[in-house]
């Protein structure tokens, strides 16, 4: 695809695209002869401004002389033009710096979306981690009252899951322990998934001890060895750069954007889309994303995981996003994220 243009339709592309991520403003050929040093006559840059036109590559309002790139365009910049931006060694070591201090896994996610939200000056989302695919390492049970336990799972990775439960009569801490236990050799080594499925087969001979407890956790097995609660939990930050954006004075706009904040089932399934890769980064423009209401969005995203334990960082923003900043901003993380949880 990048032999489809000439080199000065790729040099003017990408001085439309980068001005107009820049400025917000369409760029016309005049603008172009004066500031750009391409030594070229504004006749001629005007006839490769409208051959990108008629190639799909820029519009242009109907109220300006001036163009504005479409998907096409900006999908062609992101895959062949741009100058990737690293984080700079100072945001590295912010970074580095605030996940360090964060210490467990939920407080880890929530400073990851803070800090990216903040440096990306957009949107940003980080999912909780996904477990059914974990491998259970160590089950607790602890009494919390007369009529309450919490079930504490551990996974191989360090990722800790607890489920407050409520018994019918009081079970002493020595019985919780010895039933542990029980269930610690039964399930130890298995993923959460396949607990889940085979669970009421591996203790059907014990479903008759007195506490009821083995019993309890056969009809409860969905509840404590699934992770659908964990895959709706998101971590936003960002929202405080959304009225930095000039696209977010379109009421359209904002009524979208927060309508997928209020809505973490649909936000999680917006992420969910970028799960089917790993490692790397995906890259969703405009109508690319699949969803009619982020027809004027981007959407950055990167998988963070350790072991088979696995979770998304992503950016939403306006098509006018730095790409060239965002997408090694958001690999960076993932790589740190999945660090600090290892």
């Amino acid at each position: 695809m990048s032999q489809e243009l000439s080199e000065r339709q790729k040099e003017i592309l990408r001085y439309v695209v980068c001005n107009y991520i820049v400025s917000t403003k369409p760029v016309a050929s005049r603008y172009i002869a004066r500031h750009h040093q391409l030594h070229l006559s504004a006749a001629t840059i005007r006839n490769t401004l409208a051959d990108l036109e008629e190639l799909g590559y820029i519009t242009h309002p109907h109220t300006s002389a001036g163009r504005v790139p479409t998907d096409k365009g900006y999908r062609f910049f992101v895959n062949w033009l741009m100058e990737l931006q690293p984080p700079s060694i100072g945001e590295k070591g912010d970074i580095r710096r605030l996940l360090l201090e964060a210490g467990e896994a939920d407080q880890v996610l929530h400073e990851t979306a803070k800090i990216l939200g903040v440096i990306s000056h957009q949107l940003s989302v980080v999912s909780a981690p996904h477990l059914r695919t974990a491998v259970l390492a160590h089950l607790e049970l602890v009494s919390v009252s007369v009529n309450r336990i919490f079930v504490i799972l551990t996974v191989r990775s360090g990722i800790v899951k607890t489920i407050t439960m409520d018994v019918a009569t009081e079970v002493s801490q020595e019985k919780l322990s010895d039933i542990a236990r029980l269930l610690n050799e039964r399930l130890g080594g298995l993923t959460l998934e396949t607990i889940r499925d085979t669970f009421a087969s591996r203790v059907k001979d014990y479903r008759d001890e007195r506490t009821g407890l083995i019993d309890m956790f056969v009809r409860s097995a969905d509840r404590i060895f699934d992770d659908a609660p964990e895959r709706g939990r998101l971590h936003i930050g960002g929202t405080q750069s959304l009225i930095e954006q000039p696209e977010y004075g379109d009421p359209d706009n904002v009524r979208t954007i927060i309508e997928l904040i209020n809505n973490e089932g649909a936000l999680a399934s917006v992420l969910e889309k970028g799960e089917a890769f790993t490692g790397g980064i995906s890259v969703s423009i405009g109508g690319e994303t699949g969803e009619e209401r982020l027809k004027n969005y981007s959407i950055i995203m990167s998988v963070y995981g350790v072991d088979d334990v696995h979770g998304t960082i992503g950016v939403i923003g306006p098509k006018r996003m730095n790409y060239a900043k965002v997408i090694p901003l958001v690999n960076y993380l993932a790589q740190e994220v999945s660090s600090s949880l290892s």
